[in-house]
C-alpha cells in the first residue's frame, strides 16, 4: 500500500449507525484483536481491555447507559474498549492513569481501523453513563470504560462527512 491508498483508506472510513444485523463470526473478531494488538502502548504495557458483547438484552441495556443511542442496540457486535489501571500505574504511578486511557483511545483506534479494511463498518460511542455500563458488564473498580465500539456490515455514507481543514488544528512552535 502506497502513501495515497493509505489515505484513500482513511478517507473512506466514517461512523456508520446502521447495521445489516448479520452476526460477525469469531474469525472476524480474533482479526481485529490481533490487528488491536500492534497498537502503540506506554512502556509496552498494553494497558487496554475489551469486552466483547453480542447478547441482544445486554446491548439494549448498554443502549439505555448511551441515552438510548440506537446503533447500540442494533450493532451485531459491541466492543467496550477499558483502560486498565493498575496495567500502567504499576510502573508509571499516578501518570499511569493518562497512559491507560491512552493506551485504550488508541487500541480502539486500530479496531475501527481493522474493521474498516474487512469492509465492517463501526461507530465510536463516547457518550454514556459509566456506572451502569460498569454494573451491566461486572467491571473491576481499576477498569474504566473508554468507548462502546458499534461493529458491524453495513453501507458507508453516500457522502462523507466534511472536515475541517488541516490548518485549523497547527500551532507551530507556540499556540
Amino acid at each position: 500500500m502506497d502513501s495515497s491508498d493509505f489515505f484513500q483508506f482513511l478517507t473512506t472510513r466514517s461512523s456508520v449507525r446502521e447495521y445489516t444485523g448479520a452476526a460477525i463470526d469469531d474469525h472476524e473478531i480474533t482479526y481485529l484483536f490481533d490487528c488491536a494488538a500492534t497498537a502503540p502502548s506506554a512502556g509496552n504495557l498494553e494497558a487496554w481491555d475489551a469486552v466483547i458483547v453480542r447478547d441482544p438484552g445486554r446491548r439494549e441495556e448498554l443502549s439505555e447507559a448511551a441515552f438510548g443511542q440506537q446503533q447500540v442496540r442494533e450493532a451485531p457486535l459491541l466492543l467496550i474498549v477499558c483502560a486498565n489501571y493498575v496495567r500502567s500505574m504499576s510502573r508509571y504511578g499516578e501518570r499511569g492513569i493518562l497512559y491507560a486511557v491512552q493506551d485504550a483511545t488508541i487500541a480502539g483506534t486500530y479496531l475501527m481501523l481493522a474493521s474498516h479494511a474487512r469492509n465492517l463498518r463501526s461507530c465510536w460511542v463516547g457518550a454514556f453513563d459509566e456506572d451502569p455500563v460498569r454494573e451491566i458488564l461486572s467491571l473491576p473498580s481499576h477498569i474504566r470504560p473508554v468507548a462502546i465500539l458499534c461493529i458491524g456490515k453495513g453501507s458507508l455514507p453516500r457522502e462523507l462527512a466534511d472536515r475541517m481543514p488541516v490548518s485549523e488544528h497547527l500551532h507551530h512552535e507556540t499556540w
